[in-house]
């Protein structure tokens, strides 16, 4: 037990820290995944480290810049587009769904006895109380999110002089580790790192696989149902679906709910019909990519993303696959032993 005292206290110690470290281990990530091409100006170009690890630092952050604008851009210009819009959506939604209540209301209002009345009147107050707290939250969400920018840019500088500080001494920081390792436990952690990072750049094509065949689906449904804006909503409908707690259901449900209760049944059909061929297609190749891409079986693929659904809900069907990878690789290297005879 002494001897693995402070190992665990380490580990107590990490586990503490990681909230406060996120730009730190985001930047130690980053610099790990950038040393590959680095590694190959040094070796191949015979470029000197620090020029080498500027020029793909200074890549990177041109690369994060281009995504950054043309991300802010494309928010910024549909979200001026909307605002302008507003008074037109507001005036549609009287007209077909508020005007039709109100007259329907009129017409049976005096025939309904008084409790019933009274019923629906407090249903209403309900309603629009539960609106104006909508509103309050979302007024409040606003501006914890407009609180939140100057942190965020904090943070990201720090992410950014953390990444250069922690590439260019990569090599130093590894080496100061080794001699801290004996042989034996610097090949393993060698091969779990080397495991994990072909695992992690599986992951990742194999998630830009899922995203692309998501958009191709809503695209070409979006397209046949003859809507407007076909292309951008299907890009919004992939960028929910990549979000850990939301899925496609989030667009297509509540859309398809508003159509029916406007009349439009075809339109109302047709998305549930795109969401469940979506859903259907997803699921059914999404254990086929997982496993061919991060190196696991397709059923292993399978109950590892059905029992992490079921623990940990859409999330879990990320981080499923990740802890078998991460288990096949620690035994793999013997860090893990399982000896099991029956």
């Amino acid at each position: 037990m002494k001897k693995y005292l402070p190992l665990i206290i380490i580990g107590i110690a990490i586990l503490i820290l990681i909230p406060f470290s996120i730009p730190i281990l985001l930047a130690l990530l980053t610099a790990l995944v950038l040393e590959k091409p680095i590694s190959i100006l040094q070796n191949r170009f015979k470029i000197k480290r620090p020029y080498a690890v500027l020029l793909i630092f200074v890549v990177f952050l041109l690369l994060l810049c281009i995504l950054g604008f043309g991300l802010i851009n494309f928010i910024y210009t549909n979200f001026v587009s909307f605002i302008e819009n507003i008074p037109l959506y507001v005036r549609k939604f009287n007209h077909d769904f508020i005007n039709p209540l109100l007259d329907t209301w009129e017409n049976y209002s005096a025939s309904l006895p008084e409790g019933v009345m009274t019923s629906i009147e407090i249903s209403i107050n309900n309603s629009v109380n539960a609106v104006d707290g909508l509103v309050k939250q979302l007024m409040e969400s606003l501006i914890l999110f407009v609180s939140g920018i100057p942190g965020f840019f904090i943070e990201a500088l720090i992410y950014l002089i953390a990444l250069y500080l922690i590439s260019l001494d990569l090599p130093k920081i590894w080496a100061s580790l080794e001699t801290m390792l004996t042989e034996k436990t610097r090949n393993k952690i060698k091969y779990v790192v080397n495991d994990l990072y072909k695992a992690g750049f599986g992951f990742i094509k194999a998630q830009v696989i899922l995203s692309l065949l998501t958009f191709i689906l809503a695209y070409i449904g979006l397209v046949l149902l003859r809507v407007d804006y076909s292309l951008i909503l299907a890009i919004i409908i992939v960028v929910v679906d990549i979000l850990p707690i939301l899925g496609t259901g989030s667009v297509l449900v509540p859309w398809a709910i508003y159509a029916f209760s406007q009349g439009q049944t075809n339109l109302g059909i047709g998305l549930v019909v795109l969401f469940l061929v979506i859903t259907v297609v997803r699921r059914a190749v999404e254990p086929k990519i997982m496993s061919t891409n991060m190196g696991i079986s397709p059923l292993a693929a399978l109950i590892s993303m059905f029992i992490g659904l079921k623990m940990l809900g859409i999330l879990g069907l990320f981080l499923g696959p990740v802890v078998v990878i991460l288990f096949e690789t620690l035994r793999r290297a013997n860090i893990i032993k399982l000896n099991i005879k029956i």
